[in-house]
């Protein structure tokens, strides 16, 4: 329950810098001080026990992308959201955050499990790019009119693109079909949920898995529907 006038804002991040964790997170700045946030950043998840403090948390903005977490900090996150404060993220900042632990996983409703190679291992350049695929984020039809995703219709990416374990639970926006290619153990295409959100107690949850570093995050689709995630997750 929100205990005073002003809109407080927690941005968690860290955990792999190859996601770039700090220069996203600064990115959506702005964003949340011209919507009328107090912003508090935070680079370690021990703000999680602050239970006064997190009562008070509109809404967390989480990247922190293979950490780990300690279960009094988990349990202290899992009780702000049960009890109205929203959590929003990206890309494995939030769908790839705490390996060591399930009750997270239940938590956000998906878990990053890899995003296959552009081609066969011994033809990669190894430049940073392995994973980067040209691909389409789909827009579920029946969602269409969510006002996360209202207006925006199916759009193409150059970037890494996840293939997720999940649950039917989420409330899912937008998926992404995974193909199955000569080269690969699958045999046929997998989709996926792209963009979910899902309910927990009285806190709202938003997940984009597009979201790999700056300049998937420039990408006026991705930008919209991120931005549009946070406001609506917010208590």
């Amino acid at each position: 329950m929100t205990t005073s006038m002003t809109k407080h804002a927690l941005v968690v991040r860290g955990g792999w810098t190859g996601h770039q964790p700090v220069e996203t997170t600064d990115s959506f700045l702005p964003f949340l001080k011209e919507h009328g946030y107090d912003v508090r950043v935070e680079d370690e998840t021990t703000v999680y026990t602050e239970t006064e403090y997190m009562a008070d948390v509109a809404v967390v903005v989480q990247t922190n992308t293979m950490n780990t977490i300690a279960g009094d900090e988990l349990s202290g996150l899992v009780a702000a959201v049960a009890n109205g404060t929203g959590l929003a993220g990206w890309h494995g900042g939030i769908a790839d955050s705490y390996r060591n632990s399930s009750e997270y996983l239940q938590l956000i409703g998906g878990q990053f499990a890899t995003h296959p190679a552009k081609a066969p291992r011994d033809e990669l350049p190894d430049d940073g790019t392995d994973c980067f695929v040209r691909h389409t984020i789909d827009i579920v039809p029946e969602r269409a009119d969510h006002p996360i995703v209202a207006g925006i219709s199916d759009f193409e990416l150059t970037t890494e693109q996840y293939w997720v374990l999940s649950d039917a639970y989420n409330d899912v926006l937008a998926t992404t079909t995974i193909a199955a290619r000569d080269f690969d153990p699958w045999h046929r295409p997998i989709t996926c949920p792209a963009i979910w959100t899902r309910q927990w107690g009285d806190g709202r949850i938003f997940v984009s898995t597009p979201g790999h570093d700056l300049g998937v995050l420039n990408d006026k689709n991705v930008r919209t529907i991120i931005e549009r995630g946070i406001l609506w997750a917010s208590r």
